[in-house]
């Protein structure tokens, strides 16, 4: 530290042998700030590249530079689909999680201004009147009616840094709060994004199961006609039947699975579910690409890791609270006003009154209780370090997750596709043979199902890829702007 005066200050009120320490209480001040936690440090090795993206074969992937304060962009616009940009909007403004956690960061923004505050000196004014024996006025030493009123001033000098400590702990916490405010909204975002690709995914869904529920219809009229001419027999009918009547309940309970995400998607955007409704769709939504960088920008830029950091940070700050506790408390006090038993006399000259003084104080025996704080202040410090390395480890996961499923989802679906035209082909040509009469109807029926199932499938593969690629946006903590 550069100021002296404590040191000459305590050596002079104490005797020399504890000048040692005073020496050892004021340089204890003087303990550094808190250092951040670094994911080594946590136990966690960070890898060179992902697992999944480092596979022969796979895409290669962007390298973006770290940065936490990066703008996370409209990463949602990739999508290219005017009906889930206009949710997203709505959902940052009137989502219930974004603004429960906006109404915390305004909490911890004004717990900061308050913990800064007491490291400011302490002004106030005072007036009272009270009545006292033995006062000595004009007449002599009588009971009278004191009068006052002033000014007083106090100012706690933090030699061992307990409020800077304090003011440390309360600002990290608002950061925290800042970064969890951010991590709530990718997360609304990102819910909102795949509840609205699951529930288009749906409505295609029940279009194609439509569309093969007429076909059967189709096939369940031609079919009877050729019962009523004893072309074929009754259960040839009751085949077709049922066909139609398991295709409506499929429909049916497509229906109800949109229902549910139609009501949930309108809680994320702030709305009724009652009445909820969405335009239709224009178009199919895009499919981007999202570059996921190497492993050491996810944890700069996660909000959630961030939020885990800054936690630590601001438990090691409380432990340092808890050690100054152990050290002298000085404060410095100043009043001045007047005094006067004759309420009339009050504000004359003659009844100034002022005074000034320092306060030093030191608990000697509290029971354990400042051992028992700091005990606890550690105890925080290390769940915090344990939740930040969790919280590491989890980014991993998640991004790792995501890259191999789309990996794995590609290939899936280009799988799909040659199935879906084999099973198209075969219903094409058991239609032509049968009404030929060269083949059978259940063949005609089982051509038609792998069909169905197939082509169902296949949207099913397309719906997990928009879900993973959502999923990666959110593990990334917000999507990259490749232009810049």
């Amino acid at each position: 530290m550069k100021k002296e005066f404590p040191m000459t200050m305590l050596s002079l009120a104490f005797p020399a042998r504890l000048a040692p320490l005073a020496a050892a209480l004021v340089l204890a001040g003087c303990m550094g700030a808190p250092l951040a936690p670094q994911p080594e440090h946590a136990g966690v090795a960070v890898p060179a590249a992902f697992s999944a993206a480092a596979t022969e074969g796979a895409p290669a992937w962007t390298t973006a530079p770290p940065a936490e304060a990066q703008p996370r962009g409209a990463w949602w616009l990739g999508f290219q689909d005017p009906v889930l940009s206009d949710l997203v909007e709505r959902a940052g403004q009137a989502n219930t999680s974004v603004q429960e956690a906006a109404a915390r960061l305004a909490e911890a923004r004004a717990l900061l201004r308050s913990a800064d505050a007491e490291r400011a000196p302490q002004v106030r004014a005072n007036a009272g009147v009270s009545r006292q024996a033995g006062v000595t006025t004009t007449n002599g030493t009588q009971p009278a009616t004191l009068a006052t009123a002033g000014l007083g001033v106090s100012y706690e000098l933090d030699l061992f840094g307990r409020l800077a400590r304090a003011s440390d702990a309360a600002r990290l916490d608002a950061q925290a709060r800042a970064a969890l405010l951010q991590s709530t909204r990718l997360m609304v975002q990102a819910d909102v994004a795949q509840t609205y690709l699951q529930l288009r995914a749906l409505q295609a869904e029940r279009a194609l199961v439509d569309e093969s529920l007429e076909a059967y219809r189709g096939t369940l009229y031609l079919t009877q006609r050729r019962y009523q001419a004893g072309d074929v027999a009754e259960l040839d009918v009751a085949r077709v039947q049922t066909e139609v009547a398991a295709t409506e309940s499929e429909a049916l309970a497509l229906e109800r699975q949109q229902a549910q995400l139609r009501h949930a998607l309108a809680v994320l955007v702030g709305d009724v579910a009652t009445g909820f409704s969405l335009p239709p769709a224009a178009v199919e939504a895009a499919l981007p690409v999202i570059p996921p960088g190497v492993p050491s920008t996810v944890l700069a830029r996660r909000p959630d890791v961030s939020a885990a950091q800054a936690a630590v940070l601001a438990a090691q700050a409380r432990v340092g609270v808890a050690q100054a506790a152990w050290f002298p408390a000085l404060a410095l006090t100043g009043s001045a006003g007047f005094a006067s038993p004759e309420l009339g006399d009050l504000f004359k000259w003659s009844a100034r009154s002022w005074g000034i003084g320092m306060l030093l104080s030191l608990p000697l025996f509290d029971g354990g209780q400042r051992a028992a704080q700091e005990e606890g202040a550690r105890a925080r410090l290390e769940g915090a370090l344990a939740a930040h390395r969790g919280q590491v480890l989890t980014a991993f996961r998640e991004v790792e997750d995501q890259l191999s499923a789309l990996r794995l989802l590609a290939d899936q679906a280009q799988a799909q596709d040659r199935a879906v035209q084999s099973a198209a082909r075969a219903t094409q040509l058991s239609d032509s043979r049968y009404r030929n009469g060269l083949v059978s109807q259940l063949e005609l029926l089982d051509a038609r199902r792998s069909e169905l199932r197939n082509r169902r499938q296949a949207l099913q593969v397309r719906t997990a890829q928009y879900v993973a690629t959502v999923g990666l946006v959110r593990a990334l903590g917000g999507g990259w702007d490749t232009t810049s």
